[in-house]
């Protein structure tokens, strides 16, 4: 019986001190409500909806820091600004903790490694930029670097090994290629500076194999991925394939840039019938690769040769209208997407044995909701 006592009074110390974390979360921004919404995701692939917390209009791109403390969420109208909200591990809540400047309206946010520094891309400005992230999560209100890039840069990420940086610029038809020190956070010109892809491809989102050997670039214009070798000493890029990622029936036509968003100019064509790919984004396993493309408003999946990098392309599902961003989750089972023009969000099933989606539900969300995080404390 003092056994059965102790055992059960050590059970109860250690669920005291080691409080069970809550899971998975996901985050949403709705761009024309200016706030962010949370889910919890749960192991079937069910989402709660949680709370939304305010940010500001035309709030688009999110990070999350490496050790999954903080969310940061880019606003692209004046004053352009980064909100930074520290994320309650048990709850997913997110509590604002500080607003900073940034030099210019960025499409595309990240944090390096360490967690220690924030590198934005800007497709108006055609530059990037780095800020100083302090131990606390805030943002340095004066950035360290604002470096020219070509035009419309729309991504910014950086390697596995924290050594290496890519910008694809959309307008350019190219990928520039930087060497980041991740002690003092500045970025310096790789040899060769760039890779030229070919002309009107419009290199707009990436990623990176998990392994690190490979750079996976979708096209805006032509809804195609490229894959590059990438130098694990150099980090220089090596073009190898291109694959379509639409039916061989489409009748959509290549596009061409376009205005920023929040611009006044008017679109100078009709643009109806333009392919307009958006995000990019790999399983965990690297054996499934999804893109979104704006215009049908489908996911289009591929099958990914990880020896080789090729790509095989599997089929498209329709999904949410206008779909600006998506994500996958951390076990490589669910994609949850978003559309711009649309009250819902979708979760799907994703098939580990042929990457196909399966649409599990719909959930409300704000209005213009476009970037996703997934957030997992399991």
């Amino acid at each position: 019986m003092k056994f059965l006592t102790w055992l059960a009074a050590s059970a109860l110390m250690c669920a005291v001190a080691v409080p069970a974390l809550a899971g998975t979360f996901v985050y949403v921004s709705n761009a024309e409500d200016g706030d962010i919404g949370a889910y919890r995701l749960g192991p079937d692939g069910a989402l709660e909806v949680l709370a939304r917390t305010p940010a500001g209009k035309l709030v688009l791109p999110l990070a999350v820091s490496p050790d999954r403390r903080f969310l940061y969420a880019a606003v692209r109208t004046k004053p352009y600004s980064v909100h930074v909200y520290a994320i309650e591990a048990a709850t997913g809540a997110l509590k604002p903790m500080a607003v900073s400047p940034l030099a210019e309206s960025f499409p595309f946010i990240t944090l390096d490694k360490t967690g220690r520094f924030l590198l934005g891309a800007s497709y108006g400005a055609h530059l990037v930029s780095v800020n100083a992230v302090g131990r606390d999560g805030r943002v340095a209100a004066q950035p360290l670097q604002v470096i020219p890039v070509g035009r419309n840069a729309h991504a910014i990420r950086i390697d596995a090994t924290n050594r290496f940086v890519f910008v694809p610029t959309l307008g350019s038809d190219a990928i520039f290629e930087f060497v980041f020190d991740e002690k003092t956070g500045r970025l310096a010109s790789n040899t060769p500076a760039l890779a030229l892809m070919s002309q009107s491809t419009g290199p707009r989102h990436f990623v990176f194999s998990p392994d690190n050997k490979f750079v996976y670039v979708l096209s805006e214009l032509l809804a195609t991925v490229t894959t590059f070798a990438l130098d694990g000493t150099t980090g220089t890029l090596s073009e190898l394939h291109t694959t379509p990622g639409l039916p061989s029936d489409t009748t959509l036509m290549p596009g061409a840039p376009r205005v920023p968003m929040g611009s006044s100019n008017a679109q100078p064509r009709n643009t109806d019938n333009d392919i307009w790919a958006s995000d990019i984004h790999i399983t965990p396993d690297g054996r499934f690769l999804y893109i979104a493309e704006r215009t049908s408003s489908t996911l289009s999946a591929f099958a990914v040769d990880t020896q080789t990098g090729a790509l095989t392309y599997l089929g498209s599902t329709p999904t949410e209208k206008q779909p600006r961003g998506f994500a996958i989750d951390s076990s490589g089972k669910f994609l949850v997407a978003s559309g711009e023009q649309s009250d819902t969000i979708s979760v799907y099933a994703i098939d580990q044995s042929n990457g196909a989606l399966r649409l599990l539900q719909k959930y409300p969300t704000g209005k213009g909701s476009n970037w996703i995080e997934i957030v997992s404390f399991d």
